[in-house]
């Protein structure tokens, strides 16, 4: 089935971990969504779709004119491949738009058993040059997901030396991985778990300190940190800024990674990027907004970094294997009427706190709560209860979908 882009060049590619981060990802203005099924998908730690619910999820995806791109981009093992046609013909048969594999033996099966569906390949087949992508596309793939380990320069040229039929999309935007391409056996290693077929414990995250087998017990730092050391804990990326740049080398779909994050983040981050994606469409010469920049400073993510676009930029944090966390979502927003918005709580908030509002297609703003009321509207000073229902004075309208957030230096 084909779709109509918000415009016929770039693609914005937002991740769908469950049904709530899907509908912020639709909500807050994805061309595309990415999710996975039960089995075979890369991230077993989000709640990811049954058949059942991939079915919904493709037919409310599909009424707001968005694709859905299924992951199967695990590396199945023997015992794994007889299930792969029962599969590929239930998500054939959900609607899916395309799917997302790694193993050329899926790719032939995706072939036999979902005839009609575009088969993109995943960026775990460490895609790096021209030669190997125009070889995907003679087997059938209508989409290639290059390695992030390419400069622009790279992805330039083999935009030039591959079929103008042949998408490119790449990663602009999250978690990065410190192994080529994500192939990395310390989770199997260190637990057991099989970070190529999903389950990924994020050993790299960990503290590590360095111990010589005559001296059991004394570690001695690889760094100038009493602490240990974090040298396999890579930056988070970042691209919001550089756009044109992405456009000029040839990328068709920009994907922003996350399926294992919040629905929170795949608001804010979807949110961004649509702005930016829509601003340099209307004025390509225009620097984005800096307030688009500082909305990904309101979500928890690693200190950002330009990956391997311009180069070989430093990509490990060695200090700590935490997040930057500025902002806490407080509530969110289920209606506005006659100046009172009618809120569910997320996160403890008190009576003249300032909010932030995220609302979809608009630049977030800030009121003050000088007014809070409980469900039968009596006034409160706070709301500390988890799901509460909360009505809040506000005379400007805010649209159902809403986030309401607040500065963590004012949290209490």
């Amino acid at each position: 089935m084909a779709y109509e882009r918000r415009n016929s060049k770039i693609e914005l590619l937002s991740p769908a971990g469950d049904m709530e981060r899907l509908n912020m990802a639709l909500t807050y203005g994805a061309d595309a969504v990415y999710l996975a099924g039960q089995e075979f998908g890369m991230r077993t730690s989000s709640s990811n779709f049954s058949i059942e619910q991939l079915h919904k999820a493709v037919q409310k995806a599909h009424k707001k004119n968005v694709p859905v791109y299924l992951t199967c981009n695990t590396l199945p093992h023997n015992d794994e491949i007889g299930r792969l046609p029962a599969f590929l013909e239930a998500v054939k048969a959900a609607g899916v738009d395309a799917v997302i594999v790694t193993d050329l033996g899926v790719l032939n099966l995706a072939k036999k058993y979902a005839p009609d569906i575009e088969i993109h390949v995943s960026t775990q087949a460490g895609i790096v040059n021209y030669a190997m992508a125009n070889a995907l596309y003679d087997m059938g793939a209508k989409r290639v997901v290059l390695a992030r380990e390419l400069t622009l320069e790279d992805i330039a040229e083999i935009r030039a030396k591959v079929p103008a039929g042949l998408d490119i999309e790449a990663f602009v935007h999250g978690a990065m991985c410190m192994a080529f391409s994500g192939r990395c056996l310390l989770s199997s290693y260190l637990t057991n778990r099989d970070a190529n077929r999903g389950d990924c414990c994020q050993s790299c995250r960990w503290n590590y300190a360095l111990v010589e087998k005559k001296r059991p017990g004394e570690q001695m730092d690889i760094i100038e940190d009493d602490e240990g050391t974090y040298i396999f804990n890579s930056r988070d990326m970042c691209m919001i800024e550089h756009i044109p740049e992405l456009v000029k080398a040839g990328i068709t779909s920009l994907k922003i990674e996350g399926r294992a994050k919040s629905a929170y983040y795949v608001a804010v981050t979807t949110n961004a990027y649509r702005h930016a994606i829509d601003e340099y469409i209307n004025n390509p010469d225009r620097p984005v907004s800096p307030w688009i920049v500082e909305e990904l400073d309101k979500i928890s993510h690693r200190e950002y970094s330009t990956g391997f676009y311009f180069g070989n930029e430093p990509g490990q944090v060695y200090e700590n294997g935490g997040y930057v966390r500025h902002y806490d979502v407080i509530a969110l927003c289920e209606g506005w009427e006659n100046g009172i918005l009618r809120l569910t709580q997320r996160n403890r908030f008190f009576r003249g706190d300032i909010a932030d509002i995220l609302e979809p297609g608009e630049k977030p703003f800030n009121i003050m709560l000088d007014e809070i009321y409980d469900e039968n509207m009596n006034p409160i000073e706070s709301a500390p209860h988890a799901t509460m229902t909360v009505f809040v004075k506000c005379t400007r309208p805010v649209k159902a979908g809403a986030i309401l957030r607040k500065a963590k230096d004012s949290m209490e």
